[in-house]
């Protein structure tokens, strides 16, 4: 079987007990803080076992894309070594919300892994939590696994938690014996089973969620109890297509096969094999990430990705390749996993372009940082010692871009360790270290401080088309200065997608509420409010919404939608947003880009979307299905969690998006459309700030008077206004080139004056004076001056700039050798006394202070102070 029938005879089997099929979540969980990256297949139902969420359909079934990198799911450095450990996996799930419970989850893993899939039934073994005689029992009457392989093991193997708090419960893993040598561990499996032996490979992992641990650590049965099942894919193909290692499977094959050619060496199924596998493994980690959002950076998952492509990279140089290659394996890795992940297909060029601009950014610094790896080593060696420096570690990761592991991989193959801890150390105050955080945080909606006044359903959002709304209260929850309020029918919509939440009004004939805010947490709209009038009461409300914000909130939103479609038409079709930000006031549009847009094509874009506004394209929004939106071509935009039916925006043939945004009626609605801004914010990610409607006008109009009162002022057209600008500037540049020459050439004139002010001391010509300049660049070029005239000595010049005490120290070449002094050290000590500090090379340095009346008595004791110091 291959790896494709395999994911589908696992989906379809579960299907066909009525399971929904799923799509995977994205790997990067933009709506999840608590996460870099998705590492588990329960990740994208968490709102439903925390029950802030309820589920759509009780039974699920999905392939989850997962990345395990940080935090207590690690598995890097293991990764290569052995055969089974992945940055990336998929991860095979069926789900009960509240439906069927242990019986029937035990049952199917029994009967797909023995019907379905034929593996022999003494092969396996299933291990259940130590006093869960439930689970133990259901294994031996349900199922025809012999007695002797079901074991039992305590909270380190057979317990889930989610966090410190929250849903836990016991979970029964099946395991199975691949064989090898029985010398191994003799007859006693149990000594084998959740442990490194290569005799025993866990498969399938069965989670019974059914009790709720407190603060104190107390657990409570939960009310409904659920199952969240997970069989990493790779194994089970490794073990189904007979394969000793996942490598050898078809999921990678490809993948080391393009490896061998790129190379010209043929990949080896041993110790010698590990460059291979690393690289195989990292790359499909690197193309699902930046698919699905993520980019190199200098922190959190940016990091890790940087980290990532620079260990690939560096494996590759074991294999002799020295120049970019990882980008040219992701055809391969798409052309495996792209009918499973449909969305690989789409951002092909882009994920290359990615890795490609990456590895050339790394191979620059490459080079000059082996050398100084190099260097280290041999200093290390000559010292007799074993461990590289945290210092040293720190300088590789500070000045050439080398992550930690990288440095720890390299010195492990010249046999020696690094000091982490020290390198630790230091890292602390540069950057804050990418981690995944291990424990989900409880909303409020969870501490049981929200008060209920209608019991049932609530939250229902009829906002589209009602911008007021006779409704009741249903939930409330007071603080001492604001009321969190959920409605049973609200007109608000509740931030979601960029877009932020409605403000207006909530009141009745005894109170008004003013609306702050409005969020969605989990199935419920929460309205932020705060008591503008009267007393808080319960009876039936009106929730009417701010209309003018509104108008101005759609009219920002509907014109992101017309820009994404002009970015693609002029850029091209990689570009995706990243990121967005729809107010009153403006827009803001994150996309993928890897250049400066040029003055042309952000003209060009503001034209196509001004042009489609003109059309007045009336807006067709549709219910659909996820599958039917993405073959009618609609684009998914960043930051939304669609589920099978979704909302589909499109104006005329122009632009056809998923949302549930609000949107304008027509395009000419929007009124104008002005881009203020363009500028990068990551490593291929640029930002457009714009305006429309009235603030576009406006801004229009404060720039055409602007540019009317330059005409006014420079007598000249608007077609001339650049040049006659751009000739003054150049006239003052050289106007204030020549006051420069002047000033300095007046205050040159009197060096031959205090020349001879020069007291000899130790042997050291030593001058020290108050002199008048415009600026400290001119106190520089004036000491520059001095020392030059000098030819051998030491001199001090103080002034005052705008009430500010400064001074410069210079000293000759001869002064610093004989006697040592410096520069540097000197104007230290002359800062502290005028209330500051300073510092500079050894031959010239400055200072500052606060102490403007201090300066007189500073400059005339540089001769004590450069007597003591020559003693």
């Amino acid at each position: 079987m291959t790896s494709q029938e395999i994911r589908n005879q696992f989906i379809t089997f579960f299907q066909d007990k009525n399971h929904k099929f799923v799509r995977s979540a994205g790997v990067v969980p933009f709506d999840d803080p608590t996460l870099l990256f998705t590492n588990a297949g329960m990740n994208q139902f968490k709102g439903i076992f925390l029950e802030t969420e309820t589920a759509g359909h009780p039974r699920a079934v999905n392939s989850q894309k997962c990345i395990r990198v940080s935090g207590k799911h690690n598995d890097l450095e293991e990764v290569g070594r052995d055969t089974y450990h992945h940055t990336f996996f998929e991860m095979l799930g069926n789900w009960s919300f509240g439906d069927y419970y242990k019986t029937e989850a035990i049952q199917w893993a029994w009967e797909l892994f023995t019907d379905v899939w034929k593996i022999p039934k003494d092969k396996l073994y299933a291990t259940v939590y130590k006093d869960d005689d439930e689970a133990f029992e259901l294994w031996e009457t349900l199922t025809d696994i012999p007695r002797e392989n079901i074991l039992r093991f305590g909270n380190k193997d057979n317990f889930w938690e989610m966090g410190e708090t929250g849903p836990c419960g016991p979970c029964s893993e099946i395991h199975v014996d691949i064989g090898g040598d029985p010398a191994i561990h003799g007859s006693h499996p149990e000594l084998g089973v959740n442990t490194d032996s290569p005799r025993f490979m866990e498969l399938w992992n069965l989670v019974f969620i059914q009790y709720f641990r407190d603060q104190s650590g107390e657990l409570t049965e939960l009310p409904n109890k659920h199952v969240d099942t997970g069989a990493g894919l790779e194994r089970v193909v490794a073990y189904l297509q007979g394969k000793d290692s996942n490598y050898d499977t078809d999921l990678f094959t490809p993948i080391l096969d393009e490896i061998s050619s790129l190379s010209g060496i043929a990949y080896e199924p041993d110790e010698k094999g590990m460059a291979h596998r690393v690289i195989a493994d990292h790359i499909r980690m690197l193309t699902f990430s930046i698919s699905d959002g993520a980019l190199p950076s200098n922190d959190g998952r940016g990091y890790v990705l940087r980290r990532i492509l620079r260990r690939a990279a560096r494996y590759g140089r074991n294999l002799g390749m020295n120049d970019a290659f990882l980008y040219k394996l992701v055809p391969t890795v798409v052309s495996v996993m792209g009918d499973a992940y449909p969305e690989l297909n789409e951002r092909v060029a882009f994920i290359q372009k990615v890795i490609k601009s990456e590895e050339d950014s790394f191979s620059q610094t490459l080079g000059r940082g082996l050398q100084i790896f190099s260097g280290i080593i041999k200093d290390t060696k000559a010292a007799g010692q074993t461990t590289l420096s945290g210092q040293d570690v720190f300088k590789l990761y500070d000045t050439f871009g080398f992550p930690v592991d990288l440095t720890s991989l390299m010195a492990d193959e010249e046999g020696f360790d690094v000091d982490l801890e020290a390198f630790e150390n230091l890292m602390k105050s540069q950057r804050e270290k990418a981690r995944e955080a291990t424990q989900l945080k409880q909303t409020h909606t969870q501490d049981s401080q929200w008060e209920i006044l209608n019991a049932g359903a609530h939250s229902e959002f009829l906002g589209y088309t009602h911008p007021k709304l006779d409704t009741s209260i249903a939930q409330v929850l007071k603080s001492d200065k604001n009321i969190d309020v959920i409605l049973t029918q609200t007109p608000f919509y509740a931030e979601s997608g960029g877009q932020v939440g409605d403000t207006g009004r909530i009141y009745n004939a005894k109170m008004e509420l003013e609306v702050l805010d409005t969020r969605r947490e989990g199935d419920s709209i929460v309205h932020a409010t705060k008591l503008f009038s009267g007393e808080f009461n319960t009876d039936p409300v009106i929730a009417v919404i701010d209309s003018q914000r509104r108008k101005a909130i759609v009219r920002n939103h509907s014109a992101t939608h017309l820009l994404n479609a002009a970015l693609r038409k002029i850029l091209g079709d990689h570009v995706k947003q990243a990121g967005s930000l729809v107010d009153a006031t403006h827009l803001r549009f994150d996309f993928n880009h890897f250049e400066k847009m040029t003055p042309a094509e952000i003209s060009e874009a503001e034209r196509l979307v001004n042009a489609e506004i003109r059309e007045n394209n009336f807006a067709s929004i549709r219910n659909m299905s996820f599958d039917e939106a993405k073959t009618e071509g609609a684009l998914a935009f960043f930051g939304e969690k669609y589920g099978d039916e979704v909302r589909t925006v499109k104006f005329g043939e122009y632009s056809h998006e998923l949302c549930g945004g609000v949107h304008v009626q027509a395009t000419g609605d929007i009124g104008f459309f002005r881009i203020e801004s363009e500028a990068a914010i990551a490593a291929g990610v640029r930002r457009i700030e714009a305006v429309t409607g009235k603030v576009a006008e406006e801004n229009a109009r404060l720039e055409r008077e602007t540019i009317n009162q330059l005409r006014h002022l420079l007598t000249s057209d608007v077609e001339d206004l650049g040049s006659k600008t751009q000739h003054l500037l150049d006239e003052k540049k050289a106007l204030e080139k020549q006051v420069k020459v002047l000033s300095f050439d007046q205050a040159a004139s009197i060096l031959s004056d205090i020349l001879g002010n020069s007291k000899s001391i130790g042997g050291v010509n030593v001058l020290s004076e108050i002199v008048e300049v415009p600026d400290t660049e001119a106190l520089k070029d004036l000491g520059s001056e001095l020392i030059r005239q000098m030819k051998s000595g030491l001199g001090v010049l103080g002034t005052v700039i705008e009430g500010s005490p400064y001074v410069v120290c210079v000293v000759s070449d001869d002064v610093i050798a004989q006697h040592k002094l410096k520069a540097g050290d000197i104007v230290r000590e002359l800062g502290q006394k005028l209330g500051g500090g300073g510092g500079g090379k050894p031959q010239l340095a400055t200072a500052g202070g606060k102490d403007a009346a201090a300066l007189k008595t500073v400059i005339a004791g540089v001769f004590d102070l450069i007597g003591d110091r020559l003693g």
